[in-house]
């Protein structure tokens, strides 16, 4: 019986210390120090000693002999209070949904920039911004911020879809008038007479764009439209290179500047060659120095012309001035003169072109002063002369009227 017992405790200890060692916390603040058999510990609690190794237990005979040793009654060992389990870690909040909310405003706001909506509606802009400003810096903890998130993302988009919905109309019709303008200025510079056919390639390009603008292909109408006015604005310098030459052969101005001329007119060519082959965005540049080229040809050219007319204009009134026209003619010659100076400021500041228009109406006006001091002094000779013919008559018809006297005396 005695050997029954001492099994059943045996397996109890056992039992307790495993549970102890599963219940036992690791290193932690408020560690427990080592307790030794026989020491009192912190809380006061004596412990129990070390239980003896247990020998394994053979079968017991019929007649077990009985063991003199009687087992000391065990103390219940002290189990080790649970500390307090601490919080759970915090789950980690995706914010990867926000991906494609994020994109679909980002479009949203490069299709309103790209047709300049900011400048249409610019407080509405503003709002948008700021919504989306709100978004992008608001704090992310939870899943519910990720959510308010993404939906203040979508109303930043749908406020920059509207004002891109708006802002189409208006965009379309002010690239229309630029090109209607653009147009208008081509045919009255005589584009018809120099380059009919590219004009008619322009123009199926503008017609171009306003189909694809009303099958909302938006970004193709906007880039064929703008292809559309480069070639109006290109061919119009084209047109005005023409005109500038025109002028200077007509007003006899390559005597001035041959060379320069000569070279204008080569690089006038190659232009034309690279429009014709499609190169258009180098034709176009060219075509700018071309022009420049020609102006200045057409400068020089009015420069040379105001000094030539200049020089008569000065020796019509020297000679205007001999003749005393400014006494004889006074009112044509102050006009003259004063006509001249205003020529002589122009060219001071060098406007050539209204200095040689003032200059050659100043020289008509010194040449008409001198002519009506010519008419003027013809005149007053005819009255002297006629003037001494009566004197002279009176003269004879004094002499015979004293031939009378004195005859009549004798």
């Amino acid at each position: 019986m005695k050997t029954k017992i001492f099994f059943v405790y045996t397996l109890f200890v056992l039992f307790m210390v495993v549970i102890s060692c599963k219940t036992a916390p690791d290193n932690t603040s408020d560690k427990k120090k080592e307790l030794k058999p026989g020491v009192v510990s912190e809380d006061n609690t004596s412990t129990a000693p070390a239980a003896p190794a247990i020998p394994a237990v053979s079968a017991a005979p019929s007649t077990p002999a009985t063991s003199s040793a009687t087992p000391t009654t065990p103390v219940n060992p002290v189990i080790p209070s649970t500390p307090a389990t601490s919080a759970a870690p915090a789950i980690p909040v995706s914010t990867e949904i926000l991906t494609g909310h994020i994109g679909k405003a980002d479009a949203a706001r490069k299709r309103a920039v790209d047709f300049t909506g900011p400048d249409y509606f610019p407080s509405e802009w503003d709002a948008a911004d700021s919504m989306y400003a709100v978004a992008a810096n608001m704090t992310k903890t939870t899943q519910s911020d990720v959510q308010q998130a993404a939906v203040i993302y979508d109303n930043s988009a749908d406020a920059y879809d509207d004002i891109f919905r708006k802002t189409i109309p208006l965009y379309a019709q002010a690239r229309e008038d630029e090109i209607m303008a653009a147009r208008e200025k081509l045919i009255n510079a005589g584009i018809k007479n120099y380059f009919p056919d590219y004009l008619k390639e322009a123009d199926n390009k503008a017609l171009l764009a306003l189909s694809q603008y009303e099958t909302g292909d938006y970004y193709s109408a906007r880039d064929t439209a703008a292809d559309a006015l480069n070639d109006y604005e290109t061919l119009y310098t084209g047109a005005k290179i023409l005109q500038v030459r025109r002028e200077i052969i007509d007003r006899g101005f390559v005597k001035y500047d041959a060379d320069n001329f000569k070279k204008a007119d080569e690089a006038a060519l190659a232009v034309n060659d690279e429009y014709k082959t499609g190169n258009k965005k180098t034709a176009a540049a060219d075509a700018e120095n071309v022009l420049r080229r020609y102006n200045n040809i057409l400068a020089n050219g009015w420069k040379a012309y105001a000094g030539e007319k200049r020089a008569a204009a000065v020796s019509q009134k020297e000679q205007a001035l001999d003749e005393k026209t400014n006494v004889a003619s006074r009112d044509l010659f102050r006009e003259a003169d004063g006509i001249f100076n205003r020529a002589e400021q122009s060219f001071a500041s060098q406007n050539y072109q209204n200095a040689a228009v003032s200059y050659a109406d100043s020289e008509e006006r010194f040449l008409l002063s001198r002519l009506d001091t010519e008419e003027k002094r013809r005149k007053a000779l005819d009255i002297i002369r006629q003037a001494e013919e009566k004197i002279e008559e009176s003269n004879e018809t004094a002499i015979d009227a004293e031939r009378v006297i004195e005859g009549g005396t004798k």
